[in-house]
């Protein structure tokens, strides 16, 4: 259901005064995409359904903050990245254990671009093959591709250097690229 603008203003002016039926409404409107947005920063899809519900405990933490100005849908969306790349710092340091103990396969694989070998693929498909890269590489894939940052924007966020969002970046579609081709 698509709502006018002043509709959602009435909504969220009542989620600020924390009214629960415009909380579910909020959530009823946006859970898809959010969800989707989630997928891609998640290893599956409880992860993805925790750092969603996360998300939306802290836009509601927040709405109050929301002074209509630029678009609601990117507002909330900012904070559903922002709890992904979250949850992505507080088990950094497990998934770099885990990583160091699993053997390294990033080797290379030729094949043409130019072709039309992947048109045929669905948007499941893509999220699939996102979400088997290593936390890291799925995190930057995410950053720079999806939300458009660059390789400093990332570094800074992610408290890496850029050389490493840059090695990170070009391994993450190395390895979809392998994953799709199987």
């Amino acid at each position: 259901m698509k709502l006018s603008q002043r509709e959602l203003a009435i909504i969220v002016e009542k989620c600020k005064k924390q009214d629960r039926l415009s909380q579910r409404k909020v959530y009823e409107l946006f859970y898809s995409k959010m969800m989707a947005i989630c997928l891609r920063y998640a290893k599956n899809e409880d992860e993805a359904k925790d750092i969603l519900q996360d998300g939306f405990i802290k836009v509601f933490e927040k709405i109050d903050k929301y002074g209509f100005e630029g678009s609601f849908e990117g507002w909330l969306r900012r904070i559903i990245v922002n709890t992904a790349i979250d949850t992505y710092r507080k088990n950094k340091r497990e998934y770099s254990l885990n990583e160091a103990m699993v053997k390294d396969e990033n080797t290379t694989v030729d094949f043409d671009e130019t072709t039309s070998r992947y048109e045929s693929l669905s948007v499941k498909d893509v999220v699939n093959s996102m979400q088997k890269l290593s936390p890291a590489y799925r995190t930057v894939f995410n950053l720079y591709v999806m939300e458009g940052m660059t390789h400093k924007e990332i570094a800074d966020e992610l408290n890496i250097s850029e050389g490493t969002s840059k090695s990170n970046l070009a391994k993450a579609k190395l390895n979809i690229r392998k994953i799709l081709n199987k």
